[in-house]
């Protein structure tokens, strides 16, 4: 086996490099936004926490003992060592973030991982029916992948649960949980997921079906087709690794849209998820909370768009 030439390395790893101090430099952009908002919000985070109650000399009081007297980009920094070091630090109610989020994160990781899941599968079998079919029954995808984009997580949401919650009586409305504050059953999963994963299917069934067009209209496609091959093995071996590229962008990109819209989701199925957290946080003006809450999900967005930047290398060498 031939040693890989230095001449095509250095390239890829300057390119890999600069990859990964933008998506760095974007996630600590959006941290110093997110925790600068919440600091920022109207009232006192200890008279929040407090209660409206509580006396001016308690609200000083607590407010010197938990640091909030001092300057904004000082708690920041403070915050963001802690980070460095795994530590996330203390909720202005006294709780570990660490263990709040440890609780909630898994059941998040849960609910938007089953709707990627289904996103995924969804729009690799839908879009390739549509790509093989584009007459037909199939045209009502477009107008229907245009409505189902267009609806809000909540609007569907609200939906699921009318017809086969309160209609039909085949599904919870909410989430029943077990001891351990997860989802007892799979079935207080299914309205929630697909709650998800409509829009997001709708969208990727959109630019799976446009991926495969573009790639189906290539030159060796064609010579493929002269040469008698029948569309789906055309479909199977030409097309869908060219169009593998794109379709794996656009579900990274959905992992945002499906960790963001999870927290709508969750407070309409009353969902044991970040979102409560992140909630809480809001309410108490607890920027190191809401900060810790961005920075878990935006990490874990900022891998998946890295292992689809992944991909796309991968099946762009694969076509040289």
């Amino acid at each position: 086996m031939s040693a890989i030439p230095m001449s095509w390395i250095t390239p890829v790893m300057a390119r890999w490099t600069r990859i990964l101090a933008l998506r760095t430099a974007g996630l600590l952009s959006v941290l110093m936004v997110v925790f600068a908002a919440v600091a920022l919000l109207p009232g006192s985070s200890a008279a929040a926490v407090l209660g409206r109650d509580a006396a001016p000399a308690q609200v000083s009081a607590y407010t010197a003992a938990m640091g909030l007297n001092r300057p904004l980009p000082v708690r920041f920094w403070s915050w963001l060592t802690g980070l460095l070091r795994g530590d996330l630090g203390t909720s202005l109610r006294g709780a570990s973030i660490n263990d709040m989020l440890a609780a909630k994160f898994p059941n998040t990781l849960l609910l938007a991982g089953t709707a990627l899941g289904v996103t995924t599968i969804a729009a690799t079998v839908v879009g390739s029916w549509w790509f093989l079919h584009p007459r037909g029954p199939a045209r009502l995808l477009g107008p229907g992948t245009t409505a189902a984009v267009a609806v809000p997580e909540f609007v569907t949401a609200t939906m699921l649960v009318s017809v086969f919650a309160l209609g039909l009586e085949w599904l919870p409305a909410v989430t029943v949980t077990d001891a351990t504050g997860a989802p007892a059953d799979a079935t207080s999963l299914v309205l929630p997921v697909l709650a998800l994963a409509i829009p997001q299917s709708a969208w990727n069934i959109r630019v799976t079906r446009a991926a495969l067009e573009e790639a189906g209209g290539l030159p060796h496609v064609d010579a493929a087709r002269l040469d008698g091959f029948s569309e789906r093995h055309i479909l199977a071996r030409h097309v869908l690794p060219l169009a593998a590229p794109t379709i794996a962008a656009s579900l990274a990109t959905s992992v945002g849209m499906l960790l963001g819209g999870a927290v709508v989701v969750e407070a309409v199925f009353n969902y044991p998820g970040i979102g409560s957290v992140l909630a809480g946080s809001m309410s108490d003006r607890d920027s190191a909370v809401a900060a810790a809450v961005v920075a878990l999900t935006g990490t874990a967005i900022t891998a998946v768009l890295i292992l689809a930047d992944l991909v796309r290398d991968w099946s762009l060498r694969g076509q040289r």
